[in-house]
């Protein structure tokens, strides 16, 4: 049987390509350990450099359960609008990543619009530069990648109760995780004010506000749609409370106010 291995798209750009200086490198984001289970979580999905300080913070303060499922969104425009992958492995510096086949398979019975498709996910980088985190904190993980070219509500919401529907009918704990950067390219102040009106609509988990100020305020924050589908479905599984564990802009890092990307990590429980 053909076993599909996803290679790295974006080592040695977004993240370091040597193993060691990679390893050591998700360490040092992992400082600070104040693991609690969670249901879902927000993090950025930039280079390291930038927005791995935010991610380290969300991931380090989750007590990581052995199979997630991470929704991103399609930033190159190939394949199909909910394309999933439900076979074989993601690699990385770090090792392989085996997709989890037995929770993908019901997420596609739940919800036939998810469509098999390697392509939205060959060169995609939002869920790649996340895997390094799991494999670190979670060497035996497993994990579903989804990877959201649409910008429907209603659809958003299917899916997100679709995953819940998935998640309460398995056994072990799953985290939803989206992957997600902020506002993109505006001032620093401008995008501060612009991500915490996103980011208050998201500690109220709720998807329909957050869906409705990224509209109406032409907030450019890429992964909205995995985090509609993640609020949707934490919402459906009972999840009381959303901290915001980190914000940055990469104004922080490069010093550059005038033009930045913001980070946003929260965790949903």
């Amino acid at each position: 049987m053909h076993t599909t291995v996803r290679h790295p798209a974006v080592a040695g750009r977004f993240y370091p390509r040597d193993r060691d200086t990679l390893r050591e490198e998700v360490q040092s984001y992992l400082s600070a350990q104040a693991a609690a289970p969670a249901m879902g979580c927000l993090v950025p999905h930039a280079g390291y450099i930038y927005s791995g300080a935010v991610a380290g913070a969300v991931f380090a303060n989750l007590d990581l359960s052995q199979r997630c499922i991470v929704l991103c969104p399609n930033h190159t425009g190939k394949g199909r609008p909910l394309a999933i992958m439900s076979s074989g492995s993601w690699e990385t510096p770090l090792g392989s990543v085996p997709i989890d086949s037995h929770l993908a398979e019901a997420l596609k019975e739940t919800f036939p619009t998810l469509t098999e498709d390697e392509n939205a996910h060959r060169s995609e980088h939002a869920i790649e530069v996340e895997l390094p985190f799991l494999q670190t904190l979670r060497p035996d993980v497993a994990f579903v990648p989804i990877a959201i070219g649409t910008g429907e509500f209603e659809v958003l919401e299917k899916l997100g109760e679709a995953i819940a529907n998935t998640v309460q009918s398995q056994a072990e704990r799953i985290l939803i995780v989206a992957s997600s950067d902020m506002n993109h390219y505006e001032n620093d102040a401008l995008t501060r004010i612009k991500d915490h009106k996103a980011i208050e609509r998201m500690l109220a988990l709720d998807a329909r506000a957050l869906f409705d100020v990224v509209t109406r305020e032409k907030i450019s924050m890429c992964g909205f749609g995995p985090a509609v589908a993640m609020l949707t479905a934490t919402k459906c599984l009972g999840a009381t409370s959303a901290e915001l564990i980190k914000y940055a802009t990469s104004g922080d890092v490069s010093g550059d106010r005038d033009m930045v990307v913001g980070y946003a990590g929260i965790i949903v429980r």
